[in-house]
């Protein structure tokens, strides 16, 4: 009985406190209008950038061709929660299958886990750049920032699929999920918790998200030291085009950390820290990208400058 549930089961998904459903139900129509408006926000913003990067030549560098893979990723990011969640705002009971939370779940990790990979290229990418300029040509040619790129989204999905595939044929003993959508709290849910998939998950977060930091920390210790014994114009350089990623990195890594607090604390995090910070994780994270780089790379800059003059003199 309990593998047919596993199978055909569905979940209560909203907001981790029983009052706050009310609240939802009593103004689902103006949450709606305002998440919407967020994921339109969200996919404009990022959009914009992208296509500036495809339209103007001189942003076809190494650089700007990552952060145009990491706005992408953060539209993939939104596309995989927005659309079931403004669903939700206007259902009586918000429930998903199992096997849909299931894919949710591996699509949310795996483009998070990208942009630790793709933050880690483009880490690599200012090293070579600052450090090793001479280089520069041969080392970050087509066929590696090609070769970045399809492993930043290959091997996250290939480590990912494994789990979700371990994960298929659990046997689950609640069917309330505390949370706007499909994370990691899933795993509370199991009755007996996998010795095999508890190690398995450790690999992965050593693989695809431990390595690429402790490699995106070395990347930027040897810049910093670099640039501090370089002249005026190479720290300049190291200070514009780094403190973006760095910003990035770091707002990235601590939604990344309360993921991972989130399922060992599980109850005991209290509930209305668990939703800000879920709505950090959906609203600010992906808005604060296109932000970061529109504004503080400056050839991105100008661009959308002269776009948006455009757009006001028309």
């Amino acid at each position: 009985m309990s593998v047919f549930l596993c199978s055909f089961c569905v979940y209560f998904i909203y907001l981790c406190a029983n009052d706050f459903v009310f609240v939802l139900q009593k103004y689902r129509y103006l949450y709606f209008v305002i998440m919407f408006t967020v994921y339109i926000l969200i996919i404009c913003c990022n959009s914009t950038i992208v296509c500036l990067i495809v339209i103007h030549r001189n942003l076809h560098e190494p650089m700007y061709i990552f952060i145009a893979a990491l706005l992408i990723n953060s539209v993939l990011y939104s596309t995989n929660i927005y659309p079931k969640l403004l669903i939700d705002f206007l259902s009586e009971n918000q429930i998903i299958s199992f096997q849909a939370c299931l894919f949710q779940a591996y699509i949310f990790y795996t483009l998070a886990t990208s942009e630790f990979l793709l933050l880690s290229a483009m880490a690599y990418d200012r090293y070579v750049s600052i450090c090793k300029p001479l280089q520069y040509p041969t080392v970050m040619r087509k066929t590696t920032i090609k070769v970045f790129l399809v492993s930043a989204w290959l091997v996250p999905a290939c480590e990912l699929a494994v789990s979700a595939v371990l994960n298929a044929n659990i046997k689950l003993c609640r069917f309330i999920l505390d949370g706007l959508f499909c994370n990691n709290s899933f795993f509370n849910l199991q009755c007996v918790r996998s010795a095999g998939l508890s190690i398995y998950g450790v690999f992965m977060y050593l693989n695809i998200a431990l390595f690429p930091m402790l490699l995106i920390l070395f990347t930027y210790t040897r810049i910093l030291i670099i640039s501090y014994r370089s002249c005026r114009e190479v720290r300049k350089k190291a200070a514009q085009t780094c403190l973006p990623h760095l910003l990035v990195l770091i707002s990235f890594s601590t939604f990344f950390s309360y993921d991972i607090v989130i399922m060992k604390l599980e109850s005991n995090f209290p509930k209305l820290a668990r939703l800000i910070m879920t709505l950090q994780v959906i609203v600010y994270h992906p808005l604060f990208n296109p932000f970061i780089y529109g504004l503080k790379m400056t050839e991105i800059s100008k661009h959308l400058k002269r776009l948006l003059f455009q757009l006001k003199s028309h």
